[in-house]
């Protein structure tokens, strides 16, 4: 039996995955004149924290340690500025927390995301006091592709792993997800996760 249902939020409760490629390719271009292009972005950054990124494109020889500082700064100002405008009340989301704790099912969240846009998602989409638990990039020493963040989880509400079900749709999310050892729900984008995608969970 499910009791427990652990979302990620980029790409899963919230369309933001763009948001964060498009700030930081402007705070990339404002400091240093380059830009990660879509092709990248899919196949090497996307689902990655931002201090991640930006020691990649160190090692790649494009980007200079001294200026990470600068870029994570502007980047994290830019996105919040991006939730605030773009983001907004998801009913389906909401009426799906609903559906899950009726089935007296646990909500939590994971994210590669810092504690600080994570919470201003999901207070936009309308769900952030349905959350009972959420962990960060900020919460972990390993972030994803690391399971450490899902494995918290788990512990925290004392279950077993296959009690929890984990929704993920980024390959450095899905990746975590299934090294934790959890069952775990494969989705393409936010539009997916709803009711439906539960109905056959909880008969």
């Amino acid at each position: 039996m499910i009791k427990l249902v652990i979302f990620d939020l980029d790409g899963v409760l919230v369309d933001a995955c763009e948001w964060h490629r498009v700030a930081l390719n402007d705070a990339l271009k404002k400091v240093c004149g380059y830009e990660i292009s879509i092709q990248q972005h899919k196949t090497t950054f996307n689902g990655l924290p931002t201090r991640i990124k930006l020691a990649k494109l160190t090692d790649l020889g494009i980007l200079d340690l001294s200026k990470h500082d600068e870029i994570y700064k502007i980047k994290q100002s830019l996105t919040i500025s991006i939730i605030k405008k773009y983001a907004t009340k998801r009913l389906e989301k909401i009426e799906l927390m609903k559906f899950l704790k009726n089935n007296n099912c646990h909500i939590a969240c994971y994210t590669n995301s810092i504690r600080e846009t994570a919470k201003l998602m999901l207070k936009k989409t309308g769900i952030l006091n349905e959350i009972e638990c959420l962990i960060t990039n900020q919460d972990v020493i390993f972030s994803k592709p690391n399971p450490e963040g899902y494995n918290m989880l788990v512990e925290k509400f004392g279950l077993k792993k296959d009690e929890v079900i984990i929704v993920e749709d980024s390959p450095k999310g899905k990746q975590a997800a299934y090294d934790s050892g959890c069952n775990v729900i494969e989705v393409l984008s936010p539009d997916e996760v709803n009711v439906d995608l539960f109905k056959g969970v909880f008969k």
